[in-house]
């Protein structure tokens, strides 16, 4: 690897052993293998370096969970894939602690790091098409509205799942439960579906949810 190589691979070492806060930009360098002022030449500044390695790990553990949930995919009801998914994605958080950990550590420094919130901005539909293909089981991400639109719905469903976790992993909600809402959500929202059958019904049969919406 050269040396721009080298150094996202040792802030990516940083973020997930030391966090955000605690990285300086000796410690990049000093793992590296490379000097300080490298990090301004290949990246701009110490905090571009961990944002760009912060993305990176982000498509790693994509790569991660698509192969976890490549197994789901198999499942021919989409209600039982659905769950299955979801229990993968909470699974994952166990390996990748340090990762969610300085996620939102990060968010809660951006007005303080001019010019990072764009960056990160413009990762968002990237991952939010990405994670419609996972959980789509496609191979290539489609630029569609409707595949945008999915990939809002789940990147908000993973970062509350990420965030309960962090707090307590038995706070997480499962599969189960993520069907569940989704059920009672839809009938509140959606009332019926064409032909008269509510669709809380409809979705919340596999779900455990007795009368769909109702109750």
């Amino acid at each position: 690897m050269g040396n721009r190589e080298d150094l996202l691979a040792s802030a990516s070492r940083c973020l997930q052993e030391k966090g955000y806060g605690r990285t300086t930009a000796r410690d990049i360098a000093s793992g590296a293998g490379v000097s300080l002022a490298a990090i301004g030449y290949h990246y701009g500044s110490k905090d571009a370096l961990l944002v760009e390695a912060l993305v990176e790990a982000m498509g790693r553990w994509g790569d991660t969970i698509g192969e976890a949930l490549s197994a789901a995919a198999e499942v021919d009801d989409p209600q039982e894939r659905f769950v299955r998914a979801w229990d993968a994605v909470r699974d994952s958080f166990a390996e990748q602690r340090g990762l969610w950990t300085v996620q939102f550590e990060i968010l809660g420094q951006l007005e303080s790091l001019p010019g990072l919130s764009e960056r990160l901005a413009e990762a968002q539909k990237a991952g939010r098409l990405g994670l419609a293909a996972l959980f789509h089981g496609k191979a290539e991400e489609e630029d569609t509205p409707e595949d945008l639109a999915r990939g809002v719905f789940y990147q908000s469903l993973l970062l509350g799942q990420a965030a309960q976790w962090l707090i307590k992993p038995e706070l997480a909600p499962s599969g189960e439960e993520y069907l569940r809402g989704l059920s009672l959500v839809c009938g509140d929202v959606l009332g019926g579906l064409p032909g008269g059958e509510p669709v809380g019904a409809a979705v919340g049969a596999a779900a455990g949810v007795p009368g769909g919406a109702e109750g």
